[in-house]
Parts: C-alpha cells; structure tokens; sequence
C-alpha cells in the first residue's frame, strides 16, 4: 500500500506512507482536524526524528490521529464517566446520559493539589486515578481537570497505537492532558510495552504536560509485579517497560465506599440519582449502583437466549419476593419453584429438565460490569463461605422493581412456593398481609395457617385467619382456627371465642370462656364482654364480669365499676373504687370519676362544685398533673379565686396551660384587666397564646388600640415569636406603618421573617404593590423562600413573566418543598407558553423533589395525551407511595365521564394489584353498577385469585 502522496510543499509528493495533514521532515506536526496517516502494527509508518524516516516492516494500517481540544469541550460521556441510574419517579421516560450532583471526598483534594502542582511547574507529570469498578475513578479525575486544568487543552487516543503515534510525532503541545481512561487497555496486549516505553521517554520532555489515567488495582499490581522462575526456566519478564513507567507514577486511590458523614450532605436528598443510590446500597457503595445499575436492569430485561429468559423468570421471583415482605435471604428452592408462573408455555415446553434451573441461576449470578450481579451469595453468619443454595437480590433490582412491579401480583406458582418454601415464619406473615392489602383473602389465609405452622408469634396468624373467615360470614371456620389457637395457649382467641358466643345469646359459653382468658392470666375477655353487655343495658350482667376481672387484679375493671356506681349515683361507692383503683396503680382514676363528676355538675347547674374540687384536690395529691388542671376551673366557679390561680399556675409549669387561659379571660371580662394580662403573660411564656390574643381582640373591638399594643408588647417581650407578628398587626391596625416595618425588620434581622412577609401580604392586599415587593425582598434576603415565590407571583401578576421565572428559578434552588413547588410553577409558566415538553421536564423534576401535585400533572397529562398505561402507572405510584388516592380517583373520574368502563375496571383491579386502599370495593361498585349486586357482595366477601379473578369459595355463607 505504500504510495506517494500529492500536495507537498511547492507539489512536491509525500514520502510513502504520509498522507495528507503530516509535515514533511523539519516542519511542525500538522494537527488538522480529520488527520489520518498510515501506520503498521508496532509503530508507525514514517515517523520524523531529526530529518530521518523510519520505516518498519510490519503489515499496514490506517490509524486515525487523535485530536485535542479544549478541556472545556469535553463532556463526561466522551470521556467514558458511567451514565448513572436516574431518579425513580418516572422511569418510563428515557432521560438521556445522566450525571448526578458530584460528592466531594478527600481523595479529591489529593489529586487537585497534584494537578496544580503539574500546572505550576514545568514537566511531565504522569497521574494514575486507582480503584475498583464502578468506583467514580473516571468521574474524579473528571471533575479535578474541569477545576484545575480550565484552558488546556485534552486529548483522548482510543487506542495505544492512536497513543504511540501522537507521542512519536510529537503532538502532545505543552499545557495538554493526554486522558487515558482504563490504562490498562494501553498497557496490556500486543503493543502494551512499547506504548509504556513511549510513555516513559515523554515523561523526560518538558510541559507542563499532565497524563492522567484510571486504573483498577488489580492490573496495577500485575503489571509492577516482580518477574518470578517459571520451573527453572529462568524468570519472565512480561512488563518491564510498563513497571518502569508506573513506578514514576503518582497514584490516588478512590475507596469503593462513601462515609456516612459524607452522604448527610444536602445535595444527596435534591439530587434524584443519589437519593436513589443511597436507598438502594449497602456500606456507602453508592457509585456502583449508579454505575451498573443501569447495565443491570438491561441484563434483566433483556434477557438473551437460550438462557436469559430463564434467569429473567428467577430474577424476577426474587424481586417480588422482596418487595413483598420476604426479607430473609432466598432459598434457591423458593425461586425454582416459582419461576415457571413467569414462563410462558413455549418456554416452559423448551426448557431441559435437568438443567434450565442451574442455567438460569448462571444468568441471574452473571456480574455486571465485574460488580453487580441481579443475585449474590449470602455470607454464611458465622464463619468463612457462602450458604449454600441462597441468594440475596441486588438492593438496586429490588428498588426498581418496587417502581416497575408496582401493580403486578405475581402467578400462583410464586404463592405455592413460598407457602412451601419461605425461609422464616416471619416471611410467611409478611407475604400474608401483602397478599391481604391486594385482596387476595383465600391466599392470605392459606399463608397464615402456614405461618402458624411455622409458629409465628405464639399461633398470632391464626387469628388472623380466623378474622378474615369472621368478616367474610364463615363463622364455622372461624371458631375452628380459634380454638386451634386457643389450644395452643393464645388467649386472644379466646376472647374472640367468648365473643361471638355472646352474639350467638350462648351468655352463659361466653362468660365461661371470659374466665378461662382469665384464668390463662388475660381479663381482657372479661372487661370486652363487660363493656359489650353495659353497652346492651345489661348492667347487672357487666358488673358480675367486671368484679370477676377485678377479682383477678384488673385495676381497670375497678375504675369501670367506680363509673357505674357514679352513673347509679352511689357517689361514696364509686369514690371507694376508684381510690382502690387508684392505690393498685391506675393513677388517673379520681380525675376520670372528677371529670364525670364534672359534667354532671355542668349539666345540673354546678350543684356540687365543692364535690368536684375535693375529687380533683384528692387526685393532684396523688401527682397528677392533669389534675392540678381541672381542678383550677372548679375551684374558681366555687370562689375560691386564689386557689384557681396557684392550681393553674402549676398546672401551667407541667406544660397544662388551657386553666391559665381560661382564668385569663374570665378575669378580662370582669374587667380585671391587671390580673388578666398577668396570667395571660404566663400562659405565653408556656408556649400559649390564646389569651394573648382573644383579649387583645377584645380590646380592639372596643378600640382600645393603646391598651392592645401594650398587652402585644408585653408578651412579645416573652420571647414567643408568635406574638411579634400579632404586636406588628396591631402596630398596622393602630396605622403605625413605619413602626410595624421597623418592628418586622427588627424580627427578621433575628432569624424570624413570618412577620415581615404577613405585613408585606397586608401591603399587597391595600394595593401597596411597591411597598409589598420591598418588604418580600427584604424577607428573602434573609433566605425566605416563600418571600421569593411572593415576589414571583407579584411579577407575574405585573406582567414580567422573564423576571417571574428568575425569582421562581431562584426559589427552586432552596431544594426544599418550597422549592419544588416553585418547579411547579415555572412548570405552568411553561405550559402557558405551549413548551408542554419543557413543562412536563419541570414537573419531573419537582416530583422528584417529592412534589404530588407535579405527578398528578404528569399523570392528567398521559391520560390527556391518550397514554393510559403511563397514566395508571404514575397515578398508582402516588398512590402508594404518598398514600394520596387523589390522582387515581381523578382518572377514574375521567373515565366514567367518558363512558370508559374497560379503562376504569383496568384502573381499579390495577391499583387492588398495588394494595390501594379500598380499591377492591370501588371494583365491587362497578359490578353493582352494572346490576350485578350477588357478585359485588362476593367479590368484598372473597376477594381475588391469583390471576385477578374473583374467588369462589366452595360453600359460601
């Protein structure tokens, strides 16, 4: 292929082998865009040294030269940083390459202070950035050149013969960064030594010149290694030139893991990528989930043949095993016998017998990235060594697949499996109540007797069971699990025993089975069933159960005698109880008899004050600061004034400040003004206000504007920040304006603005637009963002959108709710614009930030735009993740308006999928509506099978 080339210097040819944008010999390099020269394996074609060419002998190639350009001009994905997970409120977007908010760490610092240094002085410094996969050692060195290196330029050569020929020509200018990501590649393989040995003898010229390379440990240690005797062959050195070039390198280690100090830091909760990180890694190691996580979710769902359809179906038990309450690690038992439910037919007709299992748990264990696997083994807890046979899924798949699986419930297979093969009872439980929430009752009892079995927390879950057949009308099955329970030791099953005796008129079972509770220790039977026939007017039959339970040292069954022999008005009898209570430790039992007491009293005219008081003097001797509280009224209303005081006044310092108020105003309208400012004032020192603020509304009716400024002025000298805001309103009603501003000022000037903005809206509301703005920004200089979104919306209001959308872009920075919601309206600013992509990007983001109103938008939006599915999706994320249904029942409307029965049904068994509360009755409505009602009823009774149809038991009641 050599071949003389045209458009010399004066015509004149190029040597063989030099084409086009190569400088003839003495000439400086010619580095134009598009460079291409011919060059063979091991070196380049014609290469010029001192005037002289050199050619080699090896087979000819083209090699295209490497351009620099400024390190300004280069992004993260060109020069290879990982693209990270993005955040997890829309998943279904496509969000393009996305590189989160970066976190600082000490080895930052170290490797800054190095390229400084390189750029200060006058030579070639070789910089190896070492760590692990998916560490952020590309990214580090990343940031440090973009803040140290700003204005030189940076060249990237792909491959190490890209990299020998820019060296060997001379290329690489001063103030240059040749960027080697991953040098491993250039020092390893055919060509590896030559390309160290150029390396090396560019380190001998002069710069400042940075080469900056990432490394992973391993190939680090491999290529300095010491050559060793091969069998008494005598030593191979297999990288001499390569030890020699690293040993004059600088290295900086990146950890795998971040502190926990460092991911406190604030940008962690605004930025979504690491938000999500942090949720889903274990020890710190937040770079390897935004790293491989998006690697993967594609290794799980696109899952290659023969195999990858197998592991899919593994993996994906794994995930719903996980998001539903399976928490213990994963027998391989489990998973193997649930993925078939995740086949389909032909796949599963494919599959070797013998062998897909063991070929799928290979797909699932595959490292991603040399991280990551969708499986990894579990430590055994207390030695060396995997146990065998489980599986832990990877924290990542098991937050994605919380967002992505949110409605689906998974086939039967996977239900059987874990029935049979859940690691824990406690796991059985778990799955139980996911699997009750989404209204699949017959699933939910068949996991609690398994559970049960299991002996999960003493025979709990048969009650569970047992309720569920109750409710459904099985009382002949309930009664059976009950007694399975009860025979096992739970009392609790008893008392449901006794109980649905007692509904059945079979008193004289019920009360047997309250006493065998009691005698098992538990009188909470007999209390229940106490309280069930005092209810029905059977007073007789409930104090007989309540002395039984007293009997057996229920202190609380004394207290309800007390209040039955108060309602029969024996009051000496019901005192004697509840003194007896009250020495067996139930130390609010004079105040309960004394409030009861109380309201007799009110109803009858206050007759028996006195009696009042005595009950509560009785129980605040006993130290019962509530008490301390009522009794202050009672003691006031019987005259003793000075009493009320002294009992309110202690009552306040227990934190009981509503007697101090209401003595505060009692006084304030018996015109004893003193008095009342006074205890008003105490009341505000504990924190209340109310007097403060109800006797200054009083005077101010009255027009006492003095006596109200001073009564706010008092109390703001408290220290309560509330009552300076009241003191400025009252500074304004008294048309102060210049000494409510002066006093707002003052407030905020400590750390409190609420009063600065309130008398800013009061500008703003008498049309004093230019003096409202004033006040709002004096607010939000003091870093008030409600004052910034105030002074947005005034902008807006006055016509200046570009000015509106600075001030909101401002408040979005705060990175708090507020600043979320100042998303949303530079959202709607651009809506109202016709930029609906550049809106639906903000409500994106400030759903994100944990702003429900920015879902909702998007999901009406889907729903408008005829994307049902991407509607029902976010719709049901909120859902469940905010537990508002707002949204949801938002489209349901829209679609019953719009007369779409099969998208509201679709909506409704969707979110029944995802365990939204009262889903499953809103499907039931829809089957009354459509004049089904026999099968409504049964659909609440029953519930749901596996694959979303109704349950038909065998013999309904």
């Amino acid at each position: 292929m050599e071949r003389g080339g045209r458009g010399g210097r004066g015509g004149k040819p190029y040597p063989a082998g030099i084409e086009s944008g190569l400088s003839e010999p003495g000439a400086p390099p010619a580095l134009t865009s598009g460079t291409w020269i011919q060059a063979r394996d091991g070196g380049i074609a014609a290469r010029s040294i001192n005037n002289v060419y050199q050619h080699f002998h090896e087979r000819t190639t083209t090699v295209r030269l490497d351009q620099p350009q400024s390190v300004e001009k280069w992004t993260a994905q060109q020069l290879g940083v990982h693209p990270a997970i993005p955040g997890s409120s829309t998943p279904d977007v496509d969000q393009g390459f996305v590189l989160p908010a970066y976190l600082e760490r000490d080895h930052d610092q170290r490797l800054r202070n190095h390229l400084l240094a390189a750029a200060r002085g006058g030579q070639t410094m070789l910089v190896l950035v070492r760590g692990a996969s998916c560490t952020g050692k590309t990214r580090t060195a990343f940031e440090a050149v973009r803040t140290c290196l700003a204005g030189w330029q940076l060249v990237y050569p792909k491959t190490p013969r890209g990299l020998r020929v820019l060296l060997d020509i001379g290329a690489v200018a001063p103030r240059t960064v040749v960027w080697l990501n991953e040098a491993q590649n250039y020092l390893t393989g055919l060509g590896g030594e030559q390309t160290a040995a150029t390396l090396h003898t560019r380190l001998e010229a002069p710069g400042p010149v940075v080469i900056l390379g990432t490394l992973w440990p391993e190939y680090h240690h491999d290529l300095i290694a010491t050559p060793q005797a091969n069998h008494g062959q005598g030593k191979h050195d297999a990288h001499p030139n390569a030890r020699l070039l690293l040993n004059q390198a600088i290295l900086v280690d990146v950890p795998a893991c971040f502190t926990a100090e460092s991911l406190q830091q604030p940008v962690v909760s605004r930025d979504p990528s690491l938000a999500t990180a942090v949720r889903a890694s274990a020890e710190g190691r937040i770079t390897q989930t935004l790293a491989a996580g998006p690697q993967l979710v594609d290794h799980y769902e696109q899952a290659i043949e023969p195999h990858g359809p197998y592991g899919n179906a593994v993996i994906t038990a794994a995930m719903d095993a996980r998001r539903l309450g399976h928490t213990s690690p994963l027998p391989a038992e489990l998973l193997k016998a649930a993925a078939p439910g995740y086949l389909t037919e032909q796949q599963r007709a494919a599959a070797d017998t013998d062998t897909w299992f063991d070929s799928a748990l290979a797909y699932a264990r595959q490292k991603v990235r040399g991280v990551a696997a969708a499986l990894e083994p579990v430590a055994t807890p207390n030695g060396i060594g995997a146990l065998p046979d489980t599986y832990r899924l990877s924290d990542y798949l098991d937050n994605y697949a919380r967002t992505t699986r949110l409605d689906v419930f998974p086939p039967g297979s996977f239900w059987t499996a874990v029935q049979d093969h859940a690691a824990r009872a406690a796991d059985l439980h778990s799955l139980a109540n996911a699997a009750y929430s989404r209204a699949r009752y017959r699933i939910t009892a068949d996991l609690y007797e398994r559970a049960a079995d299991a002996g999960h927390s003493q025979f709990w879950a048969l009650d569970e069971v047992a309720r569920w057949c109750e409710k459904a009308g099985d009382v002949k099955s309930a009664e059976r699990l009950y007694w399975r329970a009860a025979d096992a030791g739970d009392r609790r099953a008893l008392m449901s025993l006794a109980l649905i005796r007692e509904d059945a008129g079979d008193t004289e079972e019920a009360e047997r089975l309250a006493l065998r509770a009691a005698d098992g220790g538990s009188t909470y039977a007999l209390t229940l069933l106490a309280e069930q026939r005092r209810q029905a007017g059977n007073t007789e039959g409930a104090e007989r159960l309540y002395w039984r339970a007293a009997d057996a040292g229920d202190r609380r069954a004394l207290m309800s005698l007390a209040l039955i022999r108060e309602d029969a008005g024996d009051t000496e009898e019901a005192e004697r109880l509840a003194l007896r209570a009250a020495d067996a430790g139930e130390r609010d039992a004079l105040e309960k008899l004394a409030k009861q007491r109380t309201q007799a009293n009110r109803r009858a005219g206050w007759r028996d004050s006195e009696g009042v008081a005595r009950l509560y003097q009785r129980a605040a001797a006993t130290g019962n600061p509530s008490a301390l509280a009522h009794l202050a009224l009672p003691l006031e209303w019987a005259g003793d004034r000075e009493s009320a005081e002294q009992y309110a006044l202690r009552a306040a310092d227990a934190n009981y400040t509503f007697p101090l108020t209401t003595l505060a105003l009692i006084r304030e309208r018996a015109g004893e003004r003193e008095t009342a400012e006074r205890l008003a004032l105490h009341a505000a020192c504990a924190g209340e206000i109310y007097a403060v603020t109800k006797m200054a509304d009083w005077r101010e009716r009255a027009g006492d504007i003095e006596g109200t400024e001073r009564l706010y002025q008092h109390a703001a000298d408290t220290g309560n920040t509330r009552v300076v805001d009241m003191l400025v309103e009252a500074r304004a009603n008294a048309g102060s304006a210049s000494g409510a501003e002066r006093l707002a000022l003052r407030a905020a000037a400590a750390g409190n603005t609420s009063a600065l903005t309130s008398l800013a809206r009061r500008r703003e509301k008498a049309g004093d637009i230019e003096g409202a703005e004033r006040l709002f920004h004096r607010a939000a200089n003091t870093g008030d963002t409600p004052a910034l979104m105030s002074l947005a919306r005034l902008r807006e209001k006055a016509g200046d959108i570009d000015g509106a959308e600075q001030l909101y872009q401002r408040a979005a920075g705060a990175g708090n709710t507020w600043g979320a919601y100042a998303l949303t309206q530079l959202a709607r600013l651009r809506e109202e614009d016709a930029d609906v992509d550049g809106a639906e990007q903000l409500y994106r983001q400030a759903a994100n930030m944990g702003e429900t109103n920015a879902l909702t938008w998007l999901a009406l939006q889907a729903e408008q735009a005829g994307n049902a599915e991407r509607a029902e999706r976010l719709a049901l994320q909120l859902a469940v993740g905010s537990g508002t249904s707002t949204t949801l029942w938002e489209l349901a409307r829209l679609r019953k308006k719009a007369g779409d029965a099969e998208g509201l049904e679709r909506l409704y068994q969707r979110a029944t999928n995802a365990g939204v509360r009262n889903a499953l009755e809103d499907l039931a409505r829809l089957r009354e509506q459509a004049g089904d009602a026999e099968a409504a009823e049964q659909l609440k009774r029953f519930g749901l099978e596996a694959d979303g149809s109704p349950h038909q038991p065998k013999n309904p009641t």
